[in-house]
């Protein structure tokens, strides 16, 4: 996957938003403004002025600016880890009436899945190096000290989240599970009565991005330029990045739908680097069952809206099986087993 595609136009995809962006960029003269494919979160663009090009996020006219679509909440996380030394795009302005929206510099690079995007040509050389950076942005990521951190969302107008627990993640996700029906999660049951029965004790919480992967993660061939979507961020345990990150290293969880990359470093080897760039925690067998709980959830409730017509996707019935893997490798990394 790509998040330099944009779609061919001469016009803008929204007028007034266009010319609001223009003005505070004091970029008169730039192209068009055009849906940015791969954008996820509210409404995502782009604006190319000359050898200069802008990615600008917005909120949907009408919609309230929360959760995903809390677009300036996105935008604060980044401007406060400016000067960090960390591949984040640098924010240019931003805008908070409504619709809100905030424009930060194009990255160049592609964020490509080594082990989900398997019509994307990627040796396995380079995925490895790839995800070989990308567990050291990770270490660096977490080792952004809190109170600088806090300083800096609130010179950009944010606020600092309460902390969250491994508790808290638990039973975030166990909410979208519990919403899942039973009979498409086999297993899960008894998976969220094992994790509850063992949740770690928390340990210094950190600024987690909170769907840390390859996939977020821009690079210009061996190169981190932009760690992207920042719309679940939060301070947490840093052993839930950690244990995400970790799932996506492993195509045998993905049978059907993913493949397996030889060569890419083990979820033990992930840690390795991690504390080598600055990460003080490693993961455990609880957090790396709770990503593949979190997974797993997700990935039912996506088949559970498109069974249900809520969302048209053929594709979703390719995952039962990886769903299985899933909770089946979670269970397996609580008993003490291989995963």
């Amino acid at each position: 996957m790509t998040h330099q595609a944009v779609s061919v136009e001469t016009t803008d995809a929204d007028p007034v938003l266009g010319a609001r962006v223009r003005a505070a960029l004091a970029a008169p003269d730039a192209g068009p403004l055009t849906v940015l494919e791969g954008g996820r979160s509210g409404l995502t663009y782009v604006l190319r002025d000359g050898g200069s090009g802008f990615v600008v996020k917005a909120v949907p006219p009408g919609r309230p600016a929360r959760g995903r679509h809390d677009v300036l909440r996105q935008s604060h996380v980044l401007s406060a880890l400016a000067g960090h030394g960390l591949p984040v795009p640098a924010v240019l302005a931003r805008e908070d009436d409504e619709p809100a929206w905030f424009a930060m510099e194009l990255a160049d690079g592609e964020a490509v899945e080594p082990v989900l995007d398997v019509d994307t040509a990627l040796s396995p050389e380079l995925a490895r190096e790839r995800t070989t950076r990308a567990a050291r942005v990770l270490g660096a990521l977490h080792a952004v000290p809190r109170d600088r951190l806090a300083d800096g969302l609130r010179a950009a107008g944010g606020v600092v989240p309460d902390p969250a627990g491994p508790r808290d993640e638990l039973l975030r996700w166990e909410q979208t599970m519990q919403a899942v029906p039973t009979e498409l999660v086999p297993g899960a049951a008894e998976l969220l009565e094992a994790l509850h029965a063992e949740v770690p004790e928390p340990v210094a919480s950190v600024l987690v991005h909170g769907d840390f992967r390859l996939g977020n993660l821009l690079c210009s061939g061996t190169r981190p330029t932009a760690l992207v979507d920042w719309e679940i961020w939060g301070i947490g345990d840093p052993r839930i990045d950690l244990g995400w990150f970790g799932v996506f290293t492993d195509g045998s969880l993905f049978p059907g739908v993913g493949r397996v990359v030889p060569g890419l470093p083990t979820e033990d080897e992930l840690g390795e680097l991690y504390r080598e760039a600055g990460g003080v925690h490693p993961t455990t067998a609880w957090f790396r069952a709770l990503a593949r709980m979190k997974m797993a959830a997700i990935m039912g409730h996506n088949l559970r809206r498109h069974r249900e017509g809520r969302h048209h996707d053929p594709v979703q019935e390719q995952l039962p099986p990886t769903i299985s893997a899933l909770i089946s490798s979670a269970h397996a990394l609580l008993r003490g087993g291989t995963p």
